[in-house]
């Protein structure tokens, strides 16, 4: 019996991973850094499966190990998080929280020597080597491919405000772009990134997967970028959407928030539901809000078609949620994300940059703010 193409791994539990990318910068110049390969030599032998190189030499990516809570996470992050500080520290080096770097040129940066990433902008050409932008990625344990699908086309009317309140890239090349999130518009230049196709079960997943394959349109399933995607073998539902947001307990707050989702809408569909609750030009319409003004966008609610700030919207989230964070036991982090319309990193980059005029003083005030080795 042969083994069935993207066969997906139950998950029976709401299990959580989360994967963050941090920019390497050198500790004087505060500019991208590309070490990435004196940091992996560095490091304890015990880390290596949970620090990983990406596409660029400057980028650095840290996962947990599968956590059953958001506690679970923090203490699997800020564990990973010290013992990489101290091997960059003493390599004169800083880990920045942003997705976008200030004043660093994507013409400046590496790639890392893998034949995967040199096939992959052999392909892509600019489109790839501009991608020196930095995400959270969250998954949640699902149960089936079906309803891994099933979540990703009703989260997708979520997605929008998770980019506004993890908003964190608003200058490029050296430039205020004008965009909260600059970063989800260089990802959306690639052909399989941006919001997702809206598809009626996994079956119909695999099929496209196969048939992009079969035609040499990408190399592997890794290559699909969607903002929201199952993930077969790790059975999950990952949450892509998000910048990398500008501390630790953002990140926290934010996987409280997806975890919680996940879990309302799969006993959503569980008790019955009719499987698309919102137009897609409806999504495109609030990413962009999201996109160009963060945390100061106006989304517009599916249900009544009407706008509020991201701050009502978020509250109105929450309020919904509460009960299934106490379920998870994520209660204090769920409520912690009403906060965040408050602190996004966009808005700190911009509010140190009107005030100093200087985009190093951002990265150095932005460095102080979450750093966890003293």
């Amino acid at each position: 019996m042969t083994t069935p193409f993207l066969e997906f791994k139950r998950n029976d539990y709401p299990t959580i991973g989360v994967e963050v990318e941090l920019q390497l910068v050198d500790a004087d110049t505060l500019g991208l850094s590309n070490s990435i390969e004196k940091v992996l030599e560095g490091l304890p032998e015990d880390l290596n499966a949970r620090v990983k190189p990406e596409l660029m030499q400057s980028y650095l990516e840290i996962n947990t190990g599968i956590c059953n809570t958001v506690d679970d996470v923090e203490r699997d992050l800020r564990e990973r998080l010290t013992q990489v500080e101290a091997v960059t520290d003493s390599l004169g080096l800083r880990l920045f929280w942003g997705a976008t770097h200030p004043f660093s040129s994507w013409r400046d940066q590496k790639i890392t020597v893998n034949d995967r990433y040199y096939r992959l902008v052999e392909l892509m050409q600019d489109v790839a080597r501009r991608l020196v932008t930095f995400g959270l990625h969250v998954h949640i344990g699902v149960d089936t491919g079906d309803k891994a699908i099933m979540i990703c086309d009703r989260m997708m009317r979520h997605l929008p405000l998770l980019l506004s309140l993890s908003a964190n890239s608003p200058f490029w090349e050296g430039r205020n772009t004008g965009l909260h999130s600059n970063r989800s518009k260089i990802m959306e230049g690639l052909p399989t990134a941006g919001l997702p196709s809206l598809m009626r079960n996994y079956s119909e997943y695999v099929w496209l997967v196969r048939h992009l394959e079969e035609t040499g349109f990408i190399n592997s399933v890794r290559e699909i970028w969607w903002d929201i995607r199952p993930h077969n073998n790790f059975g999950t539902v990952e949450i892509r959407v998000c910048d990398m947001p500008a501390r630790l307990d953002q990140v926290l707050a934010l996987t409280a928030l997806c975890q919680s989702l996940v879990v309302a809408l799969s006993r959503e569909i569980d008790s019955g539901a009719y499987q698309s609750d919102s137009h897609p030009m409806m999504v495109q319409q609030n990413k962009w809000r999201a996109t160009r003004f963060g945390a100061d966008a106006r989304l517009v609610n599916s249900d009544d078609y009407k706008p509020y700030s991201v701050q009502e919207t978020t509250d109105r989230l929450i309020d919904l949620l509460l009960p299934i964070g106490k379920d998870l036991n994520c209660l204090e982090w769920l409520e912690s994300a009403r906060e965040l319309p408050q602190q996004t990193g966009a808005d700190h980059q911009l509010q140190v940059f009107a005030e100093t005029n200087s985009r190093k003083e951002v990265v150095r005030r932005m460095l102080e703010s979450n750093r966890l080795v003293d």
